[in-house]
């Protein structure tokens, strides 16, 4: 079953409490990721509340780079699922984390107009997988991504918190 009008947030971590991505963050940025029609890219929009200012006019960097970061998150698991052969949401969950982050703010991002990310996956996806991803604000590209995402067992995760 394929879920084309639901994010994939919601179908593989309905419980997410990332305060980037997370759909059951309350009061968290809840970012929403989708493939595209054309299945090649992972997309998601999202427009800027007021809080989110830096300079007067503009989107504040650090908001930008979260959004870059959970999105390409995202986008490797996106890929993995499908590397798989499976739908996201089927167990067991794939999980990655933020291996390397590198962006470059290529123009100011103005304050005021929906922000829209497409990313795909560069080369092979494995257990470090690398993730391109663009920012446009209407159609300015304004900042890119170019990271790196491991991918990480739970149970493992659960451990580290956990202190063990």
């Amino acid at each position: 079953m394929t879920h084309a009008h639901t994010a994939l947030q919601d179908i593989a971590a309905p419980d997410g409490t990332c305060f980037g991505c997370g759909s059951a963050h309350p009061s968290g940025l809840q970012i929403k990721s989708y493939w595209d029609e054309s299945g090649e890219f992972v997309i998601a929009r999202k427009q800027p509340e007021s809080h989110f200012i830096g300079w007067p006019g503009l989107v504040y960097g650090g908001y930008l780079a979260m959004l870059l970061d959970c999105h390409s998150n995202w986008t490797a698991m996106a890929y993995h699922y499908r590397a798989e052969n499976r739908e996201p949401g089927s167990l067991p969950r794939i999980e990655c984390v933020t291996g390397a982050l590198n962006i470059r703010y290529l123009k100011p991002t103005p304050m005021g107009v929906e922000l829209y990310l497409k990313a795909w996956v560069e080369g092979d996806v494995g257990r470090k997988t690398q993730v391109k991803c663009e920012l446009w604000a209407g159609d300015q590209l304004t900042v890119t991504a170019d990271s790196t995402f491991v991918r990480v067992s739970v149970e493992a995760l659960a451990k580290m918190q956990s202190g063990q």
